[in-house]
């Protein structure tokens, strides 16, 4: 007969077992070291090689965002889509999608948001919050679109959101150009919104308006959602092991087409606030490239909300530290767009091979 063992638990296969939903705050943080450590180390060697001056073209790179109030007041400016677009894909994140069509949807909300308050300008304040909630909606159902694709018929939601959002940057392109282009403007855009209906200026002469404050709010909100609700706690379970998830009677599909809708609102949210709180008008791509930086940031934040805002800050000091040092020395800006994409190539080879690991657990 064998031998009956007595007292211990049974041995639970890893694939049952419920996966932890605590992020480890010193991985993360080393992770986000590291990256950037690497990023700036290869742009100091770029420099020394192709500038002939690096010292001067290193310290404006560095220190020229922080030079003077217009300078710095529009590097906070540029993280602010930045960090509306990381939340937004790190919603999608916690159910594990993908949304790739921040480029779309932010250009998309932007120009629904623009037209709306043209159309509500009589309504004042309130027909500007309708404009910003329009142009979030608009966003939302196009992120979703690529959501109910996947639960219904499984598609591949990295497709199907970038093929969605090179769609709709070809339709705001002929709009643009075509029915809304505005005649009193040399420039390829809309009419600008009434004066009313735009956001205070909060660090002139600088184009930082009170869209920061709303960035840093959607922050902390969607940090609550996640942690603290019932639907936030189901997308994570679904995120980290979705089997486990439908076992537990969580409705996984519904969360996919939800998460999907609220990645695109707040990419939406982005292009909104752009337009209200610094162009005032849709010009032609003025959005071109913001979607992928913010997916950039949330990759360097491991789709932890706190942890996007110094990702898009460091994300805006170096697109801020190149135009700089574009403007006071021979460093060029694809330098930086150098730097850029190595950034993105660390942060995704850490983010596939933790998406290997989890596989490989299951």
């Amino acid at each position: 007969m064998e031998p009956v063992t007595i007292g211990g638990p049974p041995d639970i296969p890893a694939s049952n077992r419920l996966p932890s939903l605590h992020r480890p705050g010193l991985v993360l943080l080393r992770r986000i070291m590291t990256v950037s450590s690497v990023a700036l180390l290869t742009l100091i060697v770029l420099v020394c090689i192709f500038s002939k001056t690096p010292g001067r073209s290193l310290y404006f790179f560095f220190f020229g965002p922080f030079l003077n109030l217009y300078s710095f007041g529009n590097m906070l400016n540029t993280s602010i889509p930045l960090i509306l677009g990381g939340l937004g894909i790190s919603i999608a994140m916690q159910t594990g999608n993908l949304n790739l069509g921040g480029e779309g949807q932010i250009y998309s909300g932007a120009f629904v948001a623009t037209i709306t308050a043209l159309a509500l300008a009589p309504l004042g304040f309130f027909g500007g919050f309708l404009a910003l909630f329009a142009g979030a909606f608009f966003a939302g159902m196009a992120a979703a679109l690529s959501g109910f694709f996947k639960a219904r018929w499984n598609t591949n939601e990295l497709i199907t959101s970038f093929l969605l959002s090179n769609i709709l940057i070809l339709i705001v392109n002929h709009l643009i150009n075509g029915p809304f282009l505005d005649s009193r403007t040399n420039l390829q855009s809309t009419a600008k919104i009434p004066a009313a209906l735009r956001l205070p200026l909060i660090l002139p002469p600088s184009n930082l308006s009170a869209a920061l404050f709303i960035a840093v709010a959607a922050v902390a909100v969607v940090y609550i959602f996640i942690k603290r609700t019932k639907r936030g706690y189901e997308f994570r379970m679904a995120g980290a092991n979705e089997i486990f998830a439908r076992y537990g009677g969580i409705n996984t599909r519904l969360n996919t087409v939800l998460a999907m809708f609220l990645s695109g609102c707040l990419y939406g949210l982005a292009g909104g606030l752009a337009i209200f709180g610094t162009y005032y008008g849709t010009v032609k791509e003025f959005s071109a490239g913001t979607g992928w930086n913010a997916l950039s940031a949330a990759l360097v934040a491991g789709f932890y909300s706190p942890a996007i805002i110094p990702s898009s800050l460091f994300f805006a000091w170096i697109s801020a530290g190149a135009r700089s040092a574009m403007q006071n020395s021979d460093m060029t800006f694809e330098t930086a767009a150098v730097v850029q994409s190595v950034i993105l190539f660390l942060a995704t080879g850490t983010m596939l091979k933790r998406t290997f690991k989890k596989k490989e657990l299951r």
